[in-house]
């Protein structure tokens, strides 16, 4: 088992990890009857887009000897309707100013970026606007 996660009431959960115990509390967002106070369930999704593939590139740059640390991502997820779901994660990869990637580190980025298991796991018809932002 890999979590529980327990209704707490008005519309917020709690979410423990098993094997560190580290917690995430949820609410539903103010668009959908929330108090928007945490993440919503949506938004741990487009999250953890990114941080999926910040650390597959972080194996990646491991095995390759170049450096990430600093990278940041700016995550922005779109809702759809009818059904409600997220209709696109966008997502803007801005790495140190003060590293240099040449073209092939590039491609070993982005390939490493696009593979990973949550961009693998939903669903294609999703949008995923992915923008790496070069120093």
């Amino acid at each position: 088992m890999t979590s529980t996660v327990i209704y707490q009431g008005d519309l917020r959960t709690t979410a423990t990890h098993l094997q560190s115990g580290s917690k995430i509390e949820t609410d539903a967002p103010t668009d959908n009857n929330g108090k928007g106070e945490r993440f919503s369930p949506t938004d741990l999704v487009a999250t953890a887009l990114a941080s999926c593939m910040l650390t597959i590139i972080g194996i990646a740059s491991k095995a390759h000897g170049f450096d990430i640390e600093g990278t940041q991502c700016s995550v922005t997820k779109i809702m759809a309707a009818d059904p409600r779901r997220i209709g696109e994660i966008k997502i803007k990869m801005e790495f140190p100013k003060e590293n240099e990637y040449d073209g092939k580190t590039q491609a070993i980025i982005e390939r490493a970026a696009l593979t990973c298991p949550v961009f693998e796991s939903l669903h294609p018809e999703m949008k995923k606007t992915i923008e790496f932002l070069w120093p």
